[in-house]
Order: C-alpha cells, then sequence, then structure tokens
C-alpha cells in the first residue's frame, strides 16, 4: 500500500527546535499507567507543532524509536478570582507509543 506524504509546511511556518516542540512531559497517574502497561507517554507540546515534529523531536531528545504519535488540542477551563471569572489558556498534549525495546525514565 502506497503511503501518502503528508503536505509540505508553508514558507511563512515557523521551524521549532526539539526543546521548543516538547514542553514538558506529563507525570499522572494514568500516564504512569499507561507507560508501564502500553509504553506510551503524554507530553505537553507547541500549539503549532504537528505529529510529524513532535515524532522528531522525541527520538532526538531521548534516543528512542517512535510507532506512533497522537495529539490533542485541550480547551481551556474557566476559573474564578475573586469577583473576576477567566479562562486559562488552551493548550496541546501529545501522546506518544515506543517501539517494544524503548523506554524513557522520568523519575
Amino acid at each position: 500500500m502506497a503511503r501518502i506524504q503528508p503536505p509540505a509546511p508553508p514558507e511563512n511556518a515557523i521551524k521549532l527546535e526539539p526543546h521548543q516542540i516538547i514542553l514538558r512531559p506529563l507525570v499522572t497517574e494514568k500516564g504512569v499507567h499507561r507507560a508501564s502497561r502500553n509504553n506510551q507517554y503524554a507530553f505537553e507540546i507547541h500549539r503549532e507543532a504537528t505529529k510529524t515534529d513532535v515524532k522528531a523531536a522525541v527520538e532526538e531528545l531521548f534516543n528512542v524509536k517512535v510507532e506512533k504519535v497522537r495529539t490533542q488540542t485541550r480547551k481551556g477551563k474557566i476559573r474564578r478570582y475573586r469577583y473576576r471569572s477567566g479562562r486559562t489558556n488552551d493548550w496541546k498534549k501529545a501522546i506518544v507509543k515506543l517501539g517494544e525495546d524503548h523506554r524513557i525514565d522520568f523519575f
């Protein structure tokens, strides 16, 4: 089956470095369970990063082989401060599945 190449990014698109794409790992109870059982790790990523950007950044920063990347755009929540209400910022999350013999240690 022929693989379709993703479209080239526009010429005016910003070029992000690997440490700018991966903002921080998301270490949660659910994430630790997912890492131990399914070899999947969650990261907060830059809002304009694509799946191919995330794959390249994780492979370069952690020296691992990435099989699959799934992304989500998370909406900010309504928060109150004194008599005003506001919103937290929207953010983007990536769940990265690694090869069977690769691991990332955050602890």
